[in-house]
């Protein structure tokens, strides 16, 4: 059995001025978000033992604020620059290049792509709430558990994970709603 924790980086500040999208940083809406997140990833006991993301600014950020929160600052993160901006199927391929090792992955990227992987591996049910709830969509900073079972993250496929837990900020801060969801 693998698990698959996939975090969406946190509310970026577009008043920034950047010459490059890369290089965007979060805002401290942002900032209370990861944090939020990374203190309910440590009260679920949701173990993580690998985590893969972009070298995004927004990413990197989000990181150094969630990791701390989460209790995960001992890990240092793979940075893969294949994730920024990146399509479901290529997170695919950058999931199974992790091999057999991590059992608890943790991927931290950007939308739409991670949206789309939890809708491309988790299989539609009418009776889903969780997928619903994504489907509608995947908010900055929130925070998605996948289960699979598989030995060996080679064996990534679509339609072979079961949504194990979906939280986003404002389940945690109803102040953070609706505007942490505008990216």
């Amino acid at each position: 059995m693998k698990t698959l924790t996939i975090l969406r980086h946190a509310k970026s500040g577009w008043d920034v001025a950047v010459e490059r999208d890369f290089d965007r940083p979060i805002n401290k809406r942002g900032q209370r978000g990861a944090e939020l997140i990374g203190q309910y990833l440590k009260r679920q006991k949701w173990p993580v033992d690998q985590i893969i993301a972009s070298p995004a600014v927004r990413v990197t950020e989000t990181l150094d604020i969630f990791q701390p929160a989460a209790d995960l600052d001992a890990i240092e993160p793979h940075w893969d620059r294949r994730i920024y901006l990146a399509s479901a199927a290529t997170l695919i391929d950058v999931i199974r290049d992790t091999g057999r090792d991590a059992g608890h992955l943790l991927i931290s990227g950007h939308n739409p792509g991670l949206e789309d992987l939890i809708l491309m591996l988790v299989p539609e049910s009418p009776d889903d709430e969780l997928r619903a709830e994504v489907e509608q969509k995947l908010p900055t900073s929130a925070l998605a558990r996948l289960e699979l079972d598989i030995a060996d993250w080679h064996d990534l496929d679509v339609n072979m994970a079961r949504l194990a837990g979906f939280i986003r900020p404002r389940d945690l801060d109803p102040t953070l709603a609706p505007a942490m969801d505008d990216d």
